[in-house]
């Protein structure tokens, strides 16, 4: 498939390496909105209704999307449970058919089962190319009010609180910042562990990004501890931790 006639702005098929062949297929990696639906590019619209098939994570969610913007593309689904004949079968069609893959929120790969399916079509000797797109990690950072020259991404905190506590460890002594996911069922917990193990530096946790009750909540770990343990959280977070100052002292 080729994707129509190039526009202003609009990168075309990149080349295909030792394959060599202009008719073999690409897998874009399509970044979608975290909440707020106008935060979709004009590039990943045209991808999304240029491509053979959308690879997607929830069918249900992407197909709000589509049916937004009057994408007609074809879905199939391609979640944790699809299993190693899906990723087979998505990377035997970029044989002669582009693919896109997309997440629920944000980009691919990233806490979601894309990996697979981008490291299968890596090997298969197919393009990967990256349509970047709205990030929950990145929304975060740079409202945090922490620095954002370095940060070290922890993806989402274990469930149980001994694991939590020793993937917390393995961090603390970072002088980056850093960033992890949380539900808001397990928030309280996850910071009663933080402040245990990283000592009370400061921190910001941002919910519902992008969203009408979006909020990013400052302060020192202990005033967050507090704060939701007297108001039960909502929505999905991302946490930013600062990292520990090079002289050692917290705040």
């Amino acid at each position: 498939m080729t994707l129509g006639p190039r526009k202003p702005g609009y990168c075309a098929r990149p080349s295909h390496g030792a394959r060599g062949q202009a008719d073999v297929g690409t897998l874009y990696v399509v970044g979608t909105p975290i909440g707020n639906l106008e935060d979709i590019t004009l590039r990943a619209l045209r991808v999304l209704r240029e491509v053979d098939v959308i690879a997607a994570e929830d069918t249900r969610t992407t197909r709000q999307l589509l049916r937004a913007y009057e994408v007609a593309s074809p879905l199939t689904s391609f979640h944790e449970f699809s299993g190693p004949g899906k990723v087979r079968h998505l990377t035997e069609r970029l044989a002669n058919e582009d693919v896109a893959l997309v997440s629920d929120a944000g980009m691919p790969g990233l806490s979601d089962p894309g990996y697979p399916l981008i490291r299968a079509a890596i090997e298969a000797g197919f393009a990967v190319v990256p349509i970047p797109g709205p990030s929950a990690i990145l929304a975060a950072l740079v409202a945090s009010g922490l620095p954002m020259h370095a940060f070290h991404f922890l993806g989402f905190l274990p469930r149980k609180s001994g694991e939590r506590r020793r993937a917390l460890a393995a961090v603390a002594e970072e002088d980056a910042t850093l960033v992890a996911f949380e539900s808001p069922h397990r928030l309280a917990a996850s910071l009663v562990d933080a402040l245990a193990v990283l000592g009370n530096r400061r921190m910001a946790a941002a919910r519902e990004l992008t969203k009408k009750f979006e909020e990013t909540v400052r302060g020192t770990i202990s005033e967050l501890v507090e704060r939701f343990g007297r108001q039960a959280p909502r929505g999905e977070f991302t946490l930013v931790f600062a990292g520990r100052p090079r002289g050692g002292a917290l705040g």
